[in-house]
């Protein structure tokens, strides 16, 4: 089962963001000429009626969705209505409209939030139904999980190819930075360097640092995702990770050590710490089309780090003497 990439057309959903470019760089690679990428001033994916033009206007054989509202724990926590409702309803629609245009493949990305917050280690697809997700992210996880029972429903009634994905944390160059949004990762980056530049004696970082998770490098995951598109086609779901589990505290302190950060780093425990645990099981991945992570952890952060501050480089004014 492959897919004959140069001969279709082929539309990514968030394509120009983060992980999408990667997704979009991996499918021309393998010689597919007619890709189409799109912001949301192009459609509204929220919107029914955006959707449905969108496929009357790029006609797309295969579609992978990406497209997602997405943030840290701060982020979730303070817009867990808008996370819900334009996660959902983007996903419902493109489904939809996916079916209602024959659409020959459809990828739905889903999160590992979706996974409850006491799932057994390392999480299994089989325990995906096991609880309630961990409640700062509990309603994007749950607007992304319904997408899996709308894919494996239309799978069932329609006979439609739609696969669901579920990709562990992602880091990489050209992460989203941003103070008030940003994931873990990028966040303590961009903290630990402002405090290096500015000579801060200390950091202040959420939670106790007990919690765990699992990253895998943005290169990885997108290859992960290509390799389902063309091999897979079942309705369960699939674990994409490294499944390396690092503590918050020992990922601070190797962040702080990679960036040269040399201060105090304090625990504000009256914050959430977030899902106790995160590590994948893997195996299927592996078994039904071939995935496993090659970039080791210490080498995707330097490779971050590299770029955020060749990134803050470029974007600081000159010196005038």
């Amino acid at each position: 089962m492959t897919i004959d990439w140069k001969n279709k057309r082929i539309t990514v959903t968030g394509g120009r963001g983060f992980l999408g470019s990667r997704v979009v760089a991996q499918i021309r690679d393998r010689g597919a000429k007619d890709v189409s990428t799109f912001t949301s001033h192009d459609y509204d994916l929220t919107r029914q009626t955006e959707v449905a033009r969108m496929y009357q206007d790029l006609q797309p054989q295969i579609v992978v969705h990406l497209a997602a509202r997405v943030g840290g724990i701060g982020a979730n926590r303070e817009n867990p209505g808008r996370f819900f409702y334009d996660n959902a309803i983007m996903g419902i629609e493109m489904m939809e409209q996916g079916r209602l245009n024959g659409v020959e493949k459809y990828v739905q990305v889903g999160t590992v939030c979706a996974y409850p917050k006491f799932a057994p280690i390392p999480f299994s697809e089989d325990e995906l139904w096991g609880g309630y997700p961990e409640e700062t992210n509990a309603p994007y996880g749950l607007a992304k999980k319904m997408l899996l029972v709308q894919a494996q429903a239309y799978r069932q009634q329609y006979g439609f190819d739609a696969i669901y994905l579920l990709p562990v944390n992602l880091y990489g160059p050209g992460d989203n930075f941003d103070a008030q949004s940003s994931h873990v990762i990028p966040a303590l980056i961009r903290k630990c360097i402002e405090a290096r530049d500015s000579g801060a004696r200390a950091i202040t970082v959420w939670g106790t640092g007990s919690a765990t998770r699992e990253f895998l490098y943005v290169d990885d995951c997108a290859r992960g995702i290509v390799l389902a598109a063309e091999r897979y086609d079942k309705p369960d779901p699939v674990n994409l990770g490294s499944s390396s589990e690092v503590s918050i505290r020992d990922l601070v302190t190797l962040i702080a050590t990679l960036t040269g950060f040399k201060g105090e780093i304090v625990w504000d425990a009256t914050k959430p710490d977030g899902q106790p645990r995160r590590k994948l099981n893997v195996e299927r991945a592996r078994k039904e089309f071939g995935f496993e992570s090659r970039v080791s952890f210490e080498e995707g952060l330097r490779n971050t780090i590299d770029w955020y501050e060749s990134a803050q480089a470029k974007v600081k004014p000159a010196r005038t003497s």
